[in-house]
């Protein structure tokens, strides 16, 4: 009998203390309820490097430095912890681990340490939330004299290797790897094409039920190989007739300009443009107007080149 007792409760403490050490490592990254996930599924947690496919998301809050400026260094620290913990709050709700603030700009990722077969689409529905979120502080900001924030979000979805990374001083678990790169690049374009949200193929693959705009077929800085990136406007069955109705004359009009009818997609490109001004429509006028002075040459893609980050 004293033996079972003893037994017993040793196996408690062993399970208290592999908790607390569970909680130790993971706690500052990921929502509680997936630590006590990885607890009570009993399954060994490698901190070592592997590779899985995954999500990760870049935010970053635009005309941030100028927005700075005009504030001192403690209302710099609550406006960004206003902004910074509802995006927190977005992430872990949707189950996501975050990996590092910079600044204004928050990275985190989906799929590890805990697998994640919807890894693209919680990443998603965390960058809605998000933006969601920066509406909601408008009032508050306002109130206290700040000006109101929008925000940039990038998604790629694709291999990547995950685990501790660092150096003998220091590390952390962390992503990296090609995709992880081009999540960061996503970010960056958003500002470029006037829309809050990048996804590459991978992530609009992983999301059927979603309808997704093709922006573009770019080359971004670092890759030599050009991808195609999306903004997703919702669920299908959701989207408005008028919604449904644009998208479908975008998508001919991105036909046409591919097949170089350039006359046939400024035409359909001009009457989107008459419903909403958007800078994306704008930005095929613009080309065609410089293809229809100086054709592309012979063999073109359509691929656009950014160079920059």
């Amino acid at each position: 009998m004293i033996a079972a007792f003893l037994h017993i409760t040793y196996g408690f403490f062993i399970e208290q203390r592999n908790k607390r050490h569970l909680s130790h490592i993971f706690g500052q990254y990921i929502p509680p309820s997936v630590v006590e996930e990885l607890d009570a599924a009993g399954e060994e947690v490698s901190l070592e490097g592997e590779t899985r496919e995954m999500s990760v998301l870049f935010s970053d809050v635009r005309s941030f430095t100028t927005i700075s400026e005009g504030l001192d260094a403690r209302e710099l620290t609550q406006m960004m912890n206003e902004f910074l913990t509802p995006f927190t709050g977005a992430i872990q709700k949707h189950r996501g681990t975050i990996d590092k603030y910079m600044g204004d700009c928050v990275m985190a990722f989906w799929g590890a340490p805990l697998a994640d077969a919807e890894h693209a689409r919680h990443a998603l529905l965390s960058a809605f939330d998000m933006l969601d979120a920066v509406k909601s502080l408008d009032d508050a900001f306002a109130a206290k004299g700040w000006a109101s924030i929008r925000v940039g979000v990038g998604i790629a979805s694709g291999d990547m290797n995950v685990g501790n990374m660092g150096s003998e001083f220091r590390v952390a678990y962390t992503v990296m790897g090609d995709t992880v790169n081009l999540g960061s690049r996503l970010e960056g374009l958003t500002k470029q094409y006037g829309v809050d949200i990048i996804v590459n193929a991978r992530t609009r693959e992983l999301i059927p039920d979603y309808t997704f705009r093709e922006l573009d077929l770019v080359r971004v800085k670092g890759k030599h190989k050009p991808v195609a990136i999306y903004e997703p406007l919702g669920p299908s069955d959701t989207l408005s007739d008028d919604a449904q109705r644009d998208f479908e004359d975008y998508v001919n009009a991105l036909d046409a300009y591919r097949r170089q009818d350039f006359e046939a997609a400024r035409q359909v490109f001009e009457k989107l443009k008459q419903r909403h001004d958007s800078l994306l429509y704008n930005i095929y006028l613009d080309r065609i107007d410089r293809f229809r002075r100086e054709p592309p040459p012979s063999g073109w893609d359509g691929v656009f080149d950014h160079l920059s980050k």
